[in-house]
């Protein structure tokens, strides 16, 4: 079966919010790859070619992607139109988990239970990236 991963834009600052989920999810970086170290991008500015190309951190059985945007790439505008949810496993991995990705950010609905049987809550991190925590207490 296909899986599906998330891919996230940076307008240079890929390298920080992804040392960031790492401190809050664990793990190891399975790929980190700066511009300077592509073929074909020698002749971009010394500063973007020092920038994340491309950064994968797997999480669970998927992976959290990222990269920093370059001239002529478009800036990266974050928005409401995505939101990436998180299942923990455990009540207190819920309580983990929302309680490092709000750090600095801003809470949109605070971690609780909710009608549907689960903890859920709402933040945006400090990188501008809204996550949605849930763990479904009818989860084995």
């Amino acid at each position: 079966m296909a899986s599906i991963n998330t891919y996230l834009n940076f307008n240079g600052n890929t390298e920080e919010a992804f040392n960031f989920y790492k401190s809050v999810f664990g793990g190891e970086f399975a790929v980190v790859q700066r511009f300077k170290d592509s073929p074909g991008c020698e002749g971009m500015a010394v500063g973007d070619q020092e920038k994340i190309m491309h950064i994968a951190l797997p999480i669970g059985g998927n992976v959290l992607m990222g990269t920093d945007v370059t001239d002529p790439m478009p800036a990266s505008t974050f928005g409401t139109g995505i939101s990436i949810s998180v299942d923990a496993a455990t009540e207190e991995e819920a309580h983990q988990l929302f309680s490092g990705l709000s750090a600095g950010g801003t809470v949109t609905l605070e971690l609780q239970k909710m009608f549907w049987g689960a903890l859920f809550g709402m933040a945006t991190d400090k990188f501008g990236i809204q996550w949605m925590v849930n763990h479904d207490y009818g989860q084995k």
